[in-house]
C-alpha cells in the first residue's frame, strides 16, 4: 500500500523504522516543526524526521493541519492511508478523509482508557499492572474512533520505560501490518468496534507540575512517578541548597517519626526520604547545574555530603 506517516518522538520513529523495512511504500511523512532544545537553545530534529532523512523520504512540516493548502497538500501525494504515531497535532476532517482508505492510529493503550497525549506514563503512575497498544480508526474526537486490534503487555517496573515503550512500538507496528493487510482486500475489509462508553480516562500531556513530588503520597505512588518520568522529563527535588533530578528510586516499607518530605538517611546505597507511608530510597540521580552526570548515591555524597544531612527537608 502506499503509506503517509505522522509522527514525532521515539515511539513514532520505532514504528516508522518497521514500516520502512516492510512492503509497504512510504510517499511523506509529517512530523512537528523543528524546536529549539537544550542550554544553547540549537534546533534538533526530532527522531523520526532524523529518520525520514536518513532514508532519503519526502518530510513535511506544518504549524497546523487545520488549512486547506494542508488538504490539498497530503491529497497531492495520494496516500491510501495516513498512519499516525503520537504526532502531537489535531487531526481536521479535510484531513482525515483525504487518504483513500482514511487514517490509522498506532495509540499506546487499551483504549477507551487512557485517550489523549500521554498514555504510557499516565498509566504506570496511575498504578496500572497492564497496558497495551490500539488500532484505531481516527475521527474528529479526540481518540474516540473505532477500533480494529488490541494487544496488552504487562507494566513491568524492574525494566525501564524506555523498554516499555519499545515494546508497545513493536506490538503496534505488528498489529498494524495485520490492519493494512486486512484493508488491502476490499471484499472482506475488516470490522472497527466502537469504544465503549465506560471505563474512558484521559491522559493529558504532561508539564512540570508532573516533575514535582508530593511527600504526602505513598513511596509506591512516587516510586511509579519516577519511573515513568525517568526517560524523558525526570522528577525535580530541591534539597540542601541543591536542585537534583532523580533518574531512580524504590520503594521501602521502613517507617520513621519523621515528617513526609525529610531526608531520613544518605549512605553509599541510597539516600532515603520520609513519605507519606514508606520511604524513598533515591538510587540515582542528576544535579542540576553540574556535568549533567546521572551519579550513584556514593558519587553524590562525595561531592555534595552537606546537602545530604539527614533531617534536611526536600522539596
Amino acid at each position: 500500500m502506499r503509506l503517509a506517516f505522522a509522527g514525532s518522538p521515539e515511539f513514532a520513529a520505532r514504528i516508522l523504522h518497521s514500516l520502512i523495512e516492510s512492503e509497504h511504500s512510504l510517499c511523506v511523512i509529517y512530523t512537528q516543526p523543528d524546536r529549539a532544545r537544550g542550554r544553547g537553545r540549537r534546533v534538533e530534529y526530532n527522531p523520526v524526521k532524523k529518520l525520514a532523512l536518513e532514508h532519503s523520504l519526502i518530510v513535511e512540516q506544518p504549524a497546523t493541519l487545520k488549512t486547506a493548502d494542508a488538504a490539498e497538500t497530503l491529497m497531492g501525494y495520494k496516500p491510501d492511508v495516513l498512519i499516525v504515531a503520537a504526532y502531537g497535532l489535531i487531526l481536521p476532517g479535510a484531513i482525515l478523509e483525504a487518504p483513500r482508505l482514511g487514517c490509522l492510529n498506532v495509540h499506546a493503550s487499551l483504549l477507551p482508557r487512557w485517550r489523549g497525549a500521554a498514555p504510557i506514563e499516565r498509566s504506570v503512575m496511575a498504578g496500572d499492572t497492564r497496558t497495551g497498544v490500539s488500532i484505531m480508526q481516527m475521527d474528529e474526537g479526540l481518540d474516540t474512533g473505532p477500533v480494529f486490534a488490541t494487544a496488552e503487555t504487562p507494566i513491568n517496573l524492574s525494566g525501564s520505560i524506555t523498554e516499555l515503550e519499545n515494546k508497545l512500538a513493536d506490538l503496534g507496528y505488528e498489529l498494524l501490518l495485520k490492519v493494512l493487510t486486512d484493508l488491502d482486500h476490499p471484499d472482506d475489509p475488516p470490522t472497527a468496534v466502537a469504544q465503549n462508553d465506560t471505563g474512558v480516562s484521559y491522559a493529558p500531556k504532561l508539564t512540570a507540575v508532573d516533575r514535582r513530588l508530593d511527600w504526602h503520597q505513598s513511596a509506591d505512588e512516587l516510586t511509579r512517578r519516577i519511573w515513568a518520568l525517568s526517560a524523558r522529563m525526570p522528577v525535580r527535588i530541591e534539597v540542601g541548597g541543591l536542585r537534583a533530578q532523580i533518574i531512580e528510586a524504590t520503594s521501602g516499607d521502613g517507617e520513621t517519626d519523621a515528617e513526609p518530605g525529610t531526608l531520613t538517611q544518605a549512605n553509599k546505597s541510597s539516600i532515603n526520604v520520609q513519605c507519606a507511608t514508606g520511604t524513598l530510597q533515591i538510587t540515582k540521580l542528576r544535579i542540576e547545574g553540574g556535568k549533567g552526570t546521572v551519579l550513584t548515591p556514593a558519587e553524590a555524597l562525595n561531592g555534595y555530603r552537606s546537602s545530604f544531612e539527614p533531617g534536611t527537608q526536600v522539596q
